[in-house]
């Protein structure tokens, strides 16, 4: 649905985007990840057609943004950082407006405004006016204007900032939802948000695309040893040297009464360590394998510059 080909982007002498090439296909919710300044906010503007290319490509359904940008638009919805409303208007006058603005067919416009608002869970709100809504339903008309219509494709940038708990909960349940149905992108700094919601992460560092995969695919390659932690009562250099003697464990760091274990991948040497133990009569109080999380693999994989 979406091909990205050799984009770049340059403001001056900085370059946003560098060389971006990647494909949004259908039945997934995919996740933007980067740090602050990485490129995410300026890719998806471009793919919008909110922002002129430096150069590349970028194909929205087979039409190109730069030469066909009112048919690519057309199957794109998109919800900004900052939600583009109109506090003055009442919810339903906002998304009557949002849908004369998108061309929908007249016929149908009440009924896409009314089924918008049912999907986003605003119809109790729709006489309201908008300046007088929490963030959580601000959030949530900006989502509604978002899938007005019923665009193949739904971009969301940032669209839990600012929200709490208990909001952020139902925004990332709707997302699951519309992904039923949509191909939506989402854009976050917030890694429990994509691990949470995406079924594929693009990692982008420095304006580069520097991982492609599932969330579930990063995690396994970039696990490497297996890794545990053991604590026990006394004598934890001795430990570390039995350990040591284990043909599989490739090195431990002992700490007090703490001792980090590093095995080889695919190996589990939780019942060696713990027969070692018990055989030298040095008691464990704690053992249990060090799980790799999304923040790891994010913190690894940008400061490296990208994994094959």
């Amino acid at each position: 649905m979406i091909e990205i080909n050799n984009l770049v982007k340059k403001y001056g002498d900085h370059v946003a985007v560098d060389d971006l090439s990647l494909t949004v296909e259908q039945g997934k919710i995919y996740g933007f990840l980067g740090p602050n300044g990485a490129g995410k906010s300026t890719t998806m503007n471009i793919i919008t057609g909110y922002l002129e290319a430096t150069s590349g490509e970028v194909k929205v359904n087979g039409h190109d943004i730069f030469k066909e940008p009112e048919k690519a638009k057309s199957c794109i919805g998109y919800l900004p950082e900052i939600p583009p409303l109109y506090t003055d208007m009442t919810v339903r006058e906002y998304l009557d407006f949002a849908a004369e603005l998108k061309k929908l067919e007249k016929k149908k416009r009440e009924a896409y405004v009314k089924e918008a608002m049912e999907t986003t869970g605003i119809t109790e709100v729709s006489e309201r006016m908008i300046r007088n809504l929490s963030k959580g339903y601000r959030q949530r008309v900006g989502l509604a204007q978002a899938v007005l219509g019923y665009p193949e494709i739904i971009i969301l940038d940032e669209p839990t900032v600012g929200l709490d708990p208990k909001q952020i909960i139902e925004i990332r349940d709707l997302i699951k939802e519309l992904g039923k149905k949509h191909i939506v992108i989402l854009s976050s700094h917030i890694l429990t948000e994509i691990s949470a919601v995406c079924d594929h992460v693009f990692i982008i560092s420095k304006g580069k695309l520097v991982a492609s995969d599932t969330t579930e695919n990063l995690l396994s390659m970039m696990s490497g040893e297996q890794e545990i932690e053991l604590v026990v009562r006394r004598d934890a250099e001795r430990a570390k040297e039995l350990l040591l003697s284990v043909e599989q464990i490739d090195r431990v760091e002992a700490e007090e009464d703490k001792l980090m274990i590093y095995a080889q991948k695919g190996a589990d040497v939780r019942e060696e360590v713990f027969r070692r133990m018990a055989d030298s009569g040095i008691p464990v109080l704690e053992m249990h394998t060090v799980t790799r999380s999304l923040e790891d693999v994010f913190l690894e994989i940008t400061q490296e510059g990208g994994r094959e």
